[in-house]
């Protein structure tokens, strides 16, 4: 996994994972990373204050880290208990493999208030220099005004139109031609929404929340997708897709869904691991019935008792 630093524009990345049940986290202990720094050729990360892990603990964000810079690469992630220790190997893996780890600044989503606190302890504890904001999700806080100005490069990800595109939506979906004529004059493919590229002001312009908004509402009137996040980023965005090399996004690493076979990496270079699917590195290394590749992800793990760190 890593993070290319760019020094001419801006690129959020973000991250998404299921929010699920969070008082797993306060069960967890994670030992402290070792403190990353710039290389002499990095750009200063000027403007700055003391990070969003400083002050008080019951803030919901900090805005020192949200200096808008071209010097400044922002990673978004939604961050809960149960997958946190996933989230501390990714954010390790980014520093450690950034060439200007401290011009980064994360921006954590988390799903409600009550757990934001000890996700602020954790991440703190484990990363005393790291330049983050921790945002409480809330749904009254999203805008119910729509613009109608949507545009095809909003949005940028790795492709692959070989999948099998109907299977994400239901007989319901396909039998009705006023929701399957959504796709008419688009070329849909399927892409990961776990790591996308995302033009914010294309985005705010466009309206794009409530977009996805309105067929997730529609999904709980009739039942029209399956498999949970991307169907309706499908609705919205396929066919209009900025692309993006599949080394980006080397997906699947989780195994089968189906039949939970360990998967191998995609033909070509590799520039981002990312274990997707049901099956996580950390459950199957303390199963004792890793597949090959969870070996990758091993040395970042940070709970205690840890694995080897490769410094």
């Amino acid at each position: 996994m890593a993070v290319q630093q760019q020094q001419q524009f801006l690129l959020v990345v973000v991250v998404v994972v299921h929010m699920v049940a969070l008082a797993a986290g306060g069960r967890q202990q994670f030992r402290e990373a070792p403190q990353f720094y710039n290389s002499p050729e990095c750009p200063p990360p000027t403007g700055r204050g003391n990070g969003g892990n400083s002050g008080d603990e019951e803030e919901e964000h900090s805005t020192s880290s949200t200096v808008c810079s071209d010097d400044i690469v922002h990673v978004a992630m939604t961050l809960d208990g149960t997958y946190l220790r996933g989230s501390m190997a990714a954010i390790l893996s980014i520093l450690q493999h950034s060439s200007c780890p401290e011009n980064i600044d994360f921006h954590f989503i988390t799903s409600d208030d009550a757990s934001s606190a000890s996700l602020r302890r954790a991440i703190s504890s484990s990363f005393p220099y790291l330049r983050f904001s921790l945002y409480p999700f809330r749904s009254s806080a999203l805008s119910a005004t729509p613009l109608d100005r949507p545009s095809p490069a909003v949005l940028a990800a790795p492709e692959y139109c070989n999948a099998n595109f109907t299977s994400y939506f239901t007989p319901t979906f396909w039998s009705n031609p006023s929701l399957s004529l959504t796709f008419a004059g688009r070329r849909p493919c399927y892409f990961n929404t776990g790591v996308m590229v995302i033009d914010l002001h294309r985005w705010r312009a466009g309206d794009y929340t409530a977009k996805i908004e309105e067929w997730m509402e529609l999904q709980k009137r009739m039942r029209i997708y399956e498999l949970g996040s991307l169907p309706p980023f499908l609705l919205v965005f396929a066919g209009n897709i900025a692309p993006v090399d599949h080394r980006w996004n080397q997906h699947g690493l989780g195994g089968d869904n189906f039949r939970g076979l360990c998967r191998d990496l995609h033909p070509g270079p590799v520039s981002l691991l990312h274990w997707s699917g049901k099956g996580k590195p950390w459950a199957r290394l303390d199963a004792n019935r890793p597949c090959p590749l969870d070996a990758l992800w091993a040395p970042y793990d940070l709970l205690h008792p840890p694995f080897p760190l490769d410094s």
